[in-house]
């Protein structure tokens, strides 16, 4: 993310960016095109000339300090040689040139005087969206190895719950918003509000040092680190507790439950956080279970799902529909920078569409191409909030797309039809966009997000309800959950919860206070994406 503080402090970068001096650094200042042709970071000359660009295979793999050993994706040995700091720089130049959607809105720098990753944070867009924002707001990098450990283990380090956001400017609210059902012993229900951590008021704190503090403890670094968080419960009483981070293994599919609703409707719901590799094996687990149970509805809850494996989508998009709607049928088409009209620039292979994979893809602890189960459904209702990012938008649009009616209840998509495929270069794992995502019907312009019951192309059937910190996932008394029920039963959502805010009150629950905000649940910036990887579709 641009000149914002790196993902593992994506509270400040989120929540906290308007407050002075809260969110600074990493931008590098002015363009560096008056000064000297040399290198006082990486050393040497830096041989820039602006609008001209070597081919990044010039300096692919040519490192300031080369990786040895086997590279665990590969097996073979590592490709690194000996370089400098500037040959990553250039790569990195070269690459954007290349790859970048929106290659020619970069301003042409200098890489001198600049860090590798302060450099790469320039590598973006300038321009803003009709509302003002950053039109890209989605530009990061990682360690490869942590990459590698996320992505596909599920492996994070923290204590095992989410936090939501549901204001992050003073006077601050910051809840539990749900925990991994297997790593959820001795930690708050959902909606306990945080109150301080580490001794700094959670509510108030306003000066860098304390916003430094609430970081490091809410999304901690290292396994071991020990943090201090005062709960206020929803009696009004408080308890502080002190929490070890620890490496945990995220469970993205969650209350997979069968509800009897009226009209003998059997609605299947499932909650599904995260499009990580390990999800193919227990969606299809999931699907088969509701298969099983003959369910004639389903509610998918994406509320927190901020995205992540396109793929993975793309497969829990067909066992919801199954065969007859989807065969022959593009799930997304993707579309590069205008050098590469027919040619996917990253595999080199002609442009081709990605289908609704009705097999299994060897992400998981399963082979590969073992068939899908399907619920053959003609319509499915999706929950969703300002999380439900990327990825999960893809469900929605490719559903959408093969004309499976949506029915969207919550509130409006963060808007990310863009993604990348993460590219390694001397152990950093960089994410710059590299495409925009097109339905069957060759639409993806939702920058802004799906609504539910809302006008125009990104308008979705459905109803706007706040999310309900009152209550657990899951719970048909939920507001979401409760109105897709209702939907179901009479055709509408029903009762006032359209027009109520998602705003806790002192007493845990929630208040209509008139203000058109959804909770946030903040994760690395990877698990908020749309991504494609190197092998096949992978």
């Amino acid at each position: 993310m641009r000149g914002l503080l790196p993902v593992s402090r994506p509270f400040c970068v989120l929540t906290l960016s308007l407050l002075l001096g809260a969110c600074g650094g990493g931008g590098g200042g002015s363009s560096a095109r008056n000064q000297p042709a040399t290198d006082p970071v990486g050393g040497g000359s830096t041989g820039w000339q602006e609008g001209v660009f070597l081919s990044s295979e010039t300096f692919a793999a040519s490192c300031e300090a080369p990786r040895s050993g086997t590279n665990p994706r590969t097996g073979l040995p590592y490709d690194d040689v000996l370089g400098t700091a500037l040959d990553e720089k250039n790569w990195l130049r070269s690459w954007t040139n290349e790859l970048y959607l929106w290659y020619d809105e970069v301003e042409d720098r200098d890489p001198a005087g600049y860090g590798v990753l302060e450099y790469f944070d320039l590598l973006v867009t300038e321009e803003l969206t009709e509302t003002g924002a950053p039109k890209d707001n989605f530009h990061f990098s990682l360690p490869t190895d942590q990459w590698l450990s996320q992505t596909q283990s599920g492996v994070a380090v923290g204590y095992g719950l989410q936090w939501a956001i549901i204001d992050g400017r003073p006077p601050r609210d910051v809840a539990v918003a749900y925990w991994d059902r297997e790593n959820s012993v001795g930690l708050p229900a959902r909606g306990t509000r945080v109150v301080s951590v580490d001794g700094v008021d959670v509510i108030w704190a306003n000066d860098q040092a304390s916003v430094d503090t609430l970081n490091a403890a809410f999304f901690p670094d290292s396994v071991g680190e020990q943090h201090t968080f005062t709960f206020e419960y929803a009696n009004g009483s408080r308890e502080t507790v002190t929490y070890t981070a620890r490496a945990l293994a995220t469970d993205p599919v969650q209350y997979v439950r069968v509800i009897d609703a009226a009209m003998g409707r059997r609605v299947g719901y499932l909650l599904f956080t995260d499009h990580i590799a390990t999800a193919e094996s227990e969606l299809k687990s999931a699907v088969e279970t509701l298969a099983a149970e003959g369910i004639d509805e389903l509610v998918l809850d994406l509320r927190y799902n901020g995205g992540g494996l396109l793929a993975i989508a793309s497969q829990l998009a067909y066992m919801i529909a199954g065969d007859v709607p989807t065969a022959g049928r593009i799930f997304e088409t993707l579309v590069f920078n205008d050098k590469y009209p027919e040619t996917n620039p990253v595999t080199g292979q002609p442009l081709q569409p990605m289908p609704f994979f009705d097999t299994t893809l060897g992400f998981s602890d399963l082979p590969s191409e073992q068939p899908l189960p399907a619920l053959n459904l003609p319509r499915v209702f999706v929950l969703t909030g300002a999380s439900t990012c990327s990825a999960s938008e893809s469900i929605i649009n490719s559903l959408r797309g093969v004309d499976l009616e949506v029915v969207q209840v919550g509130g409006t998509t963060c808007g990310k039809p863009y993604g990348f495929y993460p590219t390694d270069n001397c152990g950093t794992t960089y994410f710059s966009i590299q495409f925009q995502g097109l339905n069957d019907k060759g639409f993806g312009d939702y920058p802004a997000g799906f609504t539910p019951g809302g006008t125009g192309p990104t308008g979705v059937v459905g109803c706007g309800v706040a999310d309900d910190f009152s209550r657990d996932l899951g719970d048909p008394a939920e507001w979401r959950l409760s109105a897709a029920l209702n939907f179901i039963n009479t055709g509408s959502c029903g009762g006032t919860l359209a027009s109520a805010s998602s705003y806790r009150s002192d007493a845990g629950g929630l208040r209509a206070g008139g203000q058109e905000r959804d909770a946030r649940v903040l994760k690395p910036a990877w698990q908020e994406n749309r991504i494609l990887e190197y092998e096949g579709w992978r």
